[in-house]
């Protein structure tokens, strides 16, 4: 028991720094200010459920699927650079047309339904690249490895840290988004408008960080792997 409890707590500490629920309620703030509670509530859930998936997928499968179509971590990386620097700019340069989301918005006032083509925001962005992004993949990805290495074959007790590990990172997560809706309360419109781009602008750092990132390990193996045919 207490080493399961060791476990889930190294887990923790090691993935909430990494997938840091803050950035999905940032982009919550700034892309679904136009939702219904319902909707919102309802999107917010989905995206629960997707983090916990893609944290298990990537445990269990990440480095299969990754052999498997020949993705490396660094390519990984800067995949999710491109993505989160693009959501990034679509924050910080709005489009000037009518919002589709409020116009659904306001067909959902009188009633309480999903339009066919209401925008989803559950899995891109808030789930992937929100909180289980490239970061969050590359660090469970590379720890079961680790731990396959180390082990051979893992004991029960880290599949049981593992599975714990994931529920409790989803259920951080659905409450922190769940009580993004007092913060669109408090803020209003143009508050939450001035915080979408200032996250924006932000964002559009951290997918650069992120394709840097990925560039610099990308030209550090190549060089590791020159040294090594040198040798």
């Amino acid at each position: 028991m207490n080493e399961y409890l060791h476990n889930v707590a190294i887990g923790l500490v090691a993935v909430l720094p990494v997938a840091n629920p803050l950035t999905s309620i940032s982009l919550l703030l700034g892309l679904g200010s136009s939702l219904s509670v319902a909707e919102r509530n309802r999107q917010i859930f989905k995206a629960s459920v997707y983090v916990a998936l893609i944290m298990l997928v990537s445990f269990y499968g990440g480095s299969l699927v990754m052999k498997v179509f020949g993705i490396s971590i660094p390519g990984l990386r800067i995949a999710g650079g491109l993505i989160v620097t693009y959501l990034g700019f679509t924050m910080l340069f709005p489009k000037n047309n009518v919002d589709e989301t409020a116009l659904q918005h306001d067909l959902l006032s009188d009633q309480d339904k999903v339009l066919p083509n209401y925008r989803d925001l559950s899995f891109v962005p808030l789930a992937l690249p929100g909180t289980a992004g490239p970061g969050t993949i590359a660090l469970i990805v590379s720890s079961a490895s680790t731990l396959q290495s180390t082990y051979g074959e893992i004991p029960w007790v880290i599949h049981g840290a593992v599975v714990t590990v994931t529920l409790l990172t989803a259920l951080i997560f659905w409450v922190a988004l769940r009580c993004s809706g007092q913060i669109m309360k408090v803020l209003g419109e143009s508050g939450i408008d001035a915080i979408s781009r200032v996250v924006g602008f932000l964002l559009v750092g951290m997918g650069v960080q992120f394709v840097i990132n990925g560039g610099m390990e990308l030209v550090t193996g190549h060089v590791a792997v020159q040294a090594l045919g040198a040798g």
